[in-house]
């Protein structure tokens, strides 16, 4: 079978191809390169020693996604493609709805025009809100009320496809909620490439270690959690793409609305990474505390069991892990992919 990755070529898109390759999926990847490299794929390809299809196109581009669609037998799509940096998209509200509902819209347009009704939405825990008790489950924590445009627009996307589902019984989907991947192919070939300045923690603490940057900015050390520094679900970028994978196999068998939170059950904040990067690469990482950034929750971690359950999905790399092959990543490529 073969599945459409939109967004193939970013960091978790990427991870998830070398995955379909090995399970043996044929790979179409559709990807503006907005926030990624076309090197990826060609690294990916090395990984798995298959070939995929690769498209330079923007999602919301009605025409060359029906093109797409007719050129290939397309049986299934996960959707990555769409901006995902919550401080971004506070100050860049209209860019993010723009993108990311439109993508989604077009796509499922696309999908249904062609007789394709089963897709696999990369959406985000930042749809729960704010004040739901700790861990996040599935049917016991309420969703919305989010406090980031960027968690709002995976809430509305979600919103769009459950309602899609509803109005043809044929469609099936599957909502994957999940945190923050770190980590890298344990090749070190292909890894975590932000453009500019890192919105995330992992490739910002890799790129002070690797000279990049003189130091690491700690958005807040007054919160209620154990050192004062924000607590999250991290979770290793290659159990996240064998999560997407396993949710496939699952969606094909079961129509209708799916939802799963992918993630470890356990929640670090920002001083344990930094002190395990540390420890684990032996890299000095010099940091010092800034304001709180708005929308920003004090601590925020979801319960897998029912990935456990109904997936067979459980994850496999632990904190030392995700270390390790970050640095591997970064060490090996200190520019990213223009290395």
């Amino acid at each position: 079978m073969n599945v459409l990755v939109t967004g193939g070529a970013g960091y978790i898109g990427s991870h998830t191809c070398v995955e379909l390759l090995e399970k043996g999926y044929g790979v179409v990847v559709v990807d503006n390169l907005v926030n990624s490299s076309a090197k990826s794929l060609e690294r990916v390809q090395q990984i798995a020693g298959k070939d995929l299809a690769f498209y330079e196109e923007d999602v919301r581009n009605r025409g060359a996604m029906d093109a797409i669609f007719e050129k290939h037998d397309i049986g299934c799509v996960i959707h990555f493609a769409g901006l995902k940096a919550v401080g971004q998209s506070v100050s860049m509200p209209l860019e993010y709805y723009d993108n990311n509902l439109n993508s989604t819209i077009t796509l499922c347009q696309s999908m249904k025009e062609h007789g394709v009704r089963d897709i696999v939405f990369s959406s985000s825990a930042t749809v729960y809100s704010g004040d739901n008790t700790m861990p996040l489950s599935e049917a016991g924590s309420r969703t919305g009320m989010c406090t980031n445009p960027y968690g709002w627009t995976k809430y509305m996307c979600e919103q769009i496809l459950r309602d899609t589902a509803f109005s043809d019984k044929d469609w099936s989907i599957a909502l994957l909620r999940y945190f923050n991947p770190i980590g890298a192919h344990p090749s070190g070939l292909i890894g975590e490439d932000p453009r500019g300045i890192p919105n995330n923690l992992m490739p910002f603490i890799s790129q002070v270690a690797i000279g990049r940057r003189d130091h690491l900015s700690v958005f807040g050390n007054d919160y209620d959690t154990h050192d004062g520094t924000g607590v999250r679900d991290y979770i290793h970028v290659v159990d996240l793409a064998r999560g997407h994978v396993a949710a496939i196999e699952y969606m094909l068998g079961h129509r209708g609305e799916s939802v799963f939170n992918l993630g470890t059950g356990t929640g670090y904040s920002v001083l344990d990474m930094v002190k395990a990067f540390e420890r684990v690469t032996g890299q000095k990482i010099p940091y010092e505390i800034v304001d709180r950034r708005p929308g920003d929750l004090a601590t925020v971690y979801a319960s897998p069991d029912k990935s456990a359950q109904l997936l067979g999905w459980k994850a496999q790399y632990n904190l030392e892990d995700m270390c390790r092959d970050t640095w591997a990543w970064q060490s090996k490529n200190p520019m990213g992919y223009d290395s």
